[in-house]
């Protein structure tokens, strides 16, 4: 597992003609704000839009007070380093592809601020298993995997039973309308859920 120690306002990946061409992105608000930041070529990641990162980070403003945000499928890292950039204390970034590590990796380099960015080349339920062992806990969680893969409703059960959320933690999930999302329990409390065509935006409160 590779570690290092970063944030995003990003512009869609546009195809055109079977090219995929790498756009660039910003941070949109906040003490990075302004900061150009680079996307993954490729179709390995699914970048979120303006008009989508614009209205989550709108539903989380209430929360944005320091604490620890764990990205579990990170692809550019565009969500925790806006979150970092308007008010959180760390942010740890988990992918698997050596693609986007090593966007990452450049885009930290443009904040200046490395140290308040870890970064971890690993699939996302190693990184648990990993954080579970290292007595890590989190305060605001991005949870947004490949349409392709529904593993929400998994790794909310998993960070909630293991111990890896702290009391009254957020997590943000994205996902596409016909995913498989946790309902209300006595683990968690849903407090917004927005549609974007295709795409859900669903905020959720631990309970624990």
């Amino acid at each position: 597992m590779m570690t290092f120690s970063l944030k995003i306002m990003m512009k869609e990946e546009i195809q055109t003609k079977g090219f995929v061409y790498r756009i660039i992105m910003r941070v949109v608000s906040g003490r990075f704000r302004g900061t150009r930041l680079e996307a993954v070529n490729g179709d390995k990641t699914r970048p979120t839009t303006d008009k989508v990162k614009e209205a989550m980070f709108s539903m989380l403003m209430p929360y944005l007070d320091g604490g620890d945000v764990l990205d579990l499928y990170a692809g550019t890292g565009g969500l925790s380093i806006e979150a970092v950039s308007r008010g959180m204390t760390h942010a740890t970034l988990v992918d698997r592809q050596f693609q986007a590590i090593k966007v990452i990796q450049e885009n930290i380099e443009k904040t200046h601020h490395a140290d308040e960015f870890t970064i971890l080349k690993s699939p996302a339920q190693q990184a648990l298993l990993n954080f579970v062992v290292n007595s890590k806990k989190f305060d605001l969680i991005f949870l947004d995997p490949p349409y392709a893969k529904e593993t929400i409703a998994a790794d909310m059960s998993f960070m909630a039973e293991n111990g890896l959320l702290n009391s009254g933690a957020i997590i943000l999930a994205e996902s596409n309308d016909e995913a498989n999302l946790p309902n209300e329990s006595d683990d968690f409390s849903i407090i917004q859920q927005k549609h974007y065509g295709i795409t859900v935006v669903t905020i959720y409160q631990y309970e624990g």
